[in-house]
């Protein structure tokens, strides 16, 4: 972003400054970004379009199974591409299921995948019925190939997600690894599908599968969320590693914690630093009013805010120290309780520094939030609907929050 498209009252805060010295360039799309951590290969893609080429890539090459995950499979160009090419993996003998979300896919036409059922392939949907689980959604997305091969992020299966970067689509993460750690996500793939075909709607036993999951010690660790009584396997590794952070870095598509992770985020900030980009556009004003009711703590904890503008941000990127976090989960009351997620812990300091430098790229690309500019826009009834948005988030699904935008969706008055 120019200087001259900053508030001059910007250009006094600390918050300018740092943006000043780092001398971002724009996040350029088309590079790809790769680190070998601990016998694995990881390879990040950010544009839509090479993801969609190497998934097809990855399917046309599988020689055993293909195990799928996802949030939004569409029946729209990428995603009829996807079908057909898993439906020539199974037609040639290679094993292909799929676990799909009944809500976030529910415009999706099941006939999509009736030829694959016919070739073989298994597709069953999350969640199917209204029972004790249909609040729950299976927001994960992974993608895995002969038990050797993962990808994951916070992507789906659509166009938005699939395709060239433009000023409507997703700016979002794909990552491609491959490693010894694999092992651990096929075993998660086969207990989420056991579950879903056998016990759906079993809220009891997916509690159980969901806490029992195990914290291992990795340099590359498989985390689970979903609707435990208490904090998730993954929730409760990032509170662990927020507990004595100095560094933090956040690209968050969605951003509505309680208060007991604010709280955290807030104390790393004041002793060491912490920085933020979040989204500025999205398809969901109901998810940004519910993060703009925040930015006030973080700015009074002396943290940086910035909201990405070129497109909409859609990726789950964390960075505390020298750890990394990568995968489907938002930083939201319903990824930290309620929906089943995966995310990637990656602890390695050159990876670590290699995406900090990929988000204080990315803040050229912003709108850096300063304590005037937010409350300038934080009028009594933008505060209340930024409220009502940050409850709605929490307890309903993001395609329900989506129609209930409490007017954010349009040019606040109050400004």
């Amino acid at each position: 972003m120019s200087i001259k498209a900053l508030p001059l009252r910007a250009l006094q805060t600390p918050a300018y400054e740092r943006l000043m010295t780092e001398a971002c360039a724009p996040v350029d799309l088309s590079e790809r970004l790769t680190a070998d951590v601990a016998g694995h290969r990881l390879e990040l893609i950010f544009d839509g379009g090479e993801r969609l080429t190497r998934l097809l890539d990855l399917i046309n090459g599988a020689a055993h199974s293909i195990d799928i995950i996802m949030y939004i499979f569409e029946g729209d160009a990428a995603g009829v591409r996807i079908v057909d090419a898993l439906l020539v993996a199974a037609r040639r003998g290679v094993r292909v299921r799929a676990v799909i979300d009944s809500f976030g896919s529910g415009d999706t036409p099941d006939g999509l995948f009736a030829p694959l059922r016919e070739a073989g392939g298994s597709v069953t949907f999350f969640s199917r019925r209204w029972r004790s689980t249909y609040l729950i959604r299976n927001h994960q997305k992974l993608v895995l190939i002969d038990d050797h091969v993962a990808v994951t992020g916070g992507f789906n299966i659509a166009d938005d997600y699939l395709s060239p970067p433009r000023s409507d689509c997703w700016f979002d993460i794909g990552m491609i690894v491959k490693g010894p750690s694999i092992a651990r996500a096929a075993l998660w793939f086969d207990e989420i599908h056991d579950y879903t075909v056998n016990n759906d709607g079993k809220l009891l036993m997916l509690r159980r599968l969901i806490r029992e999951w195990p914290i291992d010690n990795g340099a590359i660790s498989w985390l689970v969320g979903g609707p435990t009584q208490r904090l998730s396997p993954w929730a409760r590794a990032v509170r662990a590693d927020l507990e004595n952070a100095r560094q933090l870095d956040m690209a968050m598509a969605y951003f509505s914690p309680g208060q007991g992770m604010l709280r955290r985020l807030g104390r790393v900030a004041q002793r060491g630093r912490a920085r933020f980009v979040m989204a500025g556009k999205s398809d969901n004003a109901a998810t940004i009013g519910a993060s703009r009711l925040l930015y006030g703590y973080l700015l009074r904890k002396s943290a940086d805010v910035c909201e990405y503008q070129p497109c909409k941000l859609h990726m789950k990127l964390i960075i505390i120290d020298d750890v990394v976090y990568i995968g489907s989960a938002n930083f939201d009351v319903r990824s930290l309780f309620v929906n089943v997620e995966v995310m990637v812990r990656i602890a390695d300091a050159g990876f670590a520094r290699q995406m900090r430098g990929f988000v204080a790229e990315m803040r050229s690309d912003c709108e850096v939030i300063t304590p005037n500019s937010h409350k300038a826009r934080a009028g009594w009834l933008t505060r209340i609907r930024w409220t009502l948005a940050w409850f709605v988030v929490g307890i309903v699904d993001y395609t329900v929050s989506r129609k209930l935008n409490f007017g954010l969706g349009d040019p606040d008055p109050e400004v």
